[in-house]
Order: C-alpha cells, then sequence, then structure tokens
C-alpha cells in the first residue's frame, strides 16, 4: 500500500511539471502573438530567449518519466500514464516552437503595415489556447469529452486557417509591394494550424490514456 502510495506521488509530481510546460507554452503563445500583433520587437525577442525554459522541462520531464517506468516497472493504466507524459511534453516543446517562429515572423516584419485585422489569426489564437488547456485537463481529470472537443475546436482552427490564406491571397494580389511581409503572415496563419495539430495529438494522448485504444481526433 505504501509503495502505491508513493508511486501515486510520483505521478503527481509528473503532472505538476507538465501542467507548468503547459503553462509556460500557453504564455509563450500568448507574448508572442501580442508582439505579432503590436509589432513589438522586444517582446518577441524575449519569447526567443524564455524558449530555452521550456526545452530545459521537456528533458526534465523525460529524464524522470524514464526513472520512473525503471524503478516502478509500471503496468497498463500506469504505463500509459508514464508514455503519455512523455509524449505530451514532447508535444507541448513543439508548440512553444511555433510560438517562437511567430516570434521570428514578427522581428522579420519589422514595423511594415500590419494586416492582423483582416485575417482570423487571432480568434486562431486564441481557440488553440482553450484547446490546448481542455487537453491537459483531459489527460490530467482522464475526461473523454473534454478530448472530443479538442478535436472539435481544431476543425475551427482549420476552417479558419482556409479563410485566413484567402485573405493574405487576395490581399497580396492587390499589394505585390508587400510581399515580403505578407509571406510571414501566410506563415504565422500555418504556424497556429500546426499548433492546433499538436494539441489534438495531446488529446489523442489523452484519450488512449482513458480508453486503452488510439483515437484519430484530427481525421
Amino acid at each position: 500500500m505504501v509503495v502505491r502510495e508513493n508511486f501515486e506521488n510520483k505521478l503527481l509530481e509528473l503532472q505538476a511539471k507538465m501542467a507548468e510546460m503547459g503553462e509556460l507554452a500557453v504564455t509563450s503563445l500568448e507574448k508572442a502573438f501580442s508582439a505579432f500583433k503590436t509589432q513589438d520587437i522586444e517582446l518577441a525577442l524575449k519569447v526567443i530567449e524564455e524558449d530555452t525554459v521550456i526545452d530545459q522541462l521537456e528533458i526534465d520531464i523525460n529524464q524522470f518519466a524514464v526513472w520512473l517506468m525503471a524503478k516502478e516497472q509500471p503496468v497498463a493504466r500506469d504505463l500509459r500514464k508514464v508514455i503519455g507524459s512523455l509524449k505530451i511534453s514532447s508535444e507541448i516543446e513543439r508548440i512553444a516552437d511555433f510560438a517562437v517562429n511567430i516570434a521570428k515572423s514578427t522581428i522579420i516584419i519589422g514595423n511594415a503595415t500590419t494586416v492582423v485585422k483582416i485575417t482570423n489569426l487571432e480568434q486562431m489564437k486564441e481557440i488553440s489556447i482553450n484547446m490546448l488547456q481542455k487537453a491537459l485537463q483531459s489527460f490530467f481529470e482522464e475526461n473523454i469529452v473534454l478530448a472530443k472537443e479538442v478535436g472539435d475546436l481544431d476543425d475551427k482552427v482549420d476552417q479558419y486557417n482556409g479563410e485566413t490564406f484567402k485573405m493574405i491571397t487576395n490581399h497580396l494580389k492587390e499589394h505585390p509591394d508587400e510581399t515580403d511581409q505578407l509571406v510571414q503572415y501566410l506563415f504565422v496563419n500555418r504556424y497556429l494550424e500546426r499548433t492546433a495539430d499538436h494539441i489534438t495529438n495531446i488529446a489523442e494522448s489523452a484519450a488512449y490514456l482513458i480508453k486503452g485504444r488510439i483515437y484519430d481526433l484530427n481525421p
């Protein structure tokens, strides 16, 4: 009984590290988009610099998870939970990388005329953050309903992605002199769409933990 309680405490410790990483990724996305929207180069640079904290946390989670598997030799649901933490930490690290990419695009765009208002980029960012919070909660609380909600929200991001691509390319036809910065807007559109895909992968890991079989929430 004591052994089991100790293992449960270790799982909670692992979960706390994942929650911290998720919160840092949300903050990174918020800062990156704020920098992008307001053309704040200093804030964009800060996002890039702070990414090392998330990278280190992923390493810590991976080492902790591997140590748990070696020491405790978990099976069934416990093993799925530890393996899920490994996969999810990798997904969160990629999400943070996309925030860095948005920051880099912000730096390239510089002070050029912004076209954010003619896009759905801000809505995509807001939905993505909501998705990430739901996906992690789904894993922590083993809530399959939340995992499915993430899949539905991903469809909305995909819709906005397509609409924004058309908006930007149509604007590009009328303003070919703005090609350099508009290409960066297309990149940001893609980064946010891929962010949502990686978050959906987190929800799929949650679904696998809960049901013990693979779900495709992004068909």
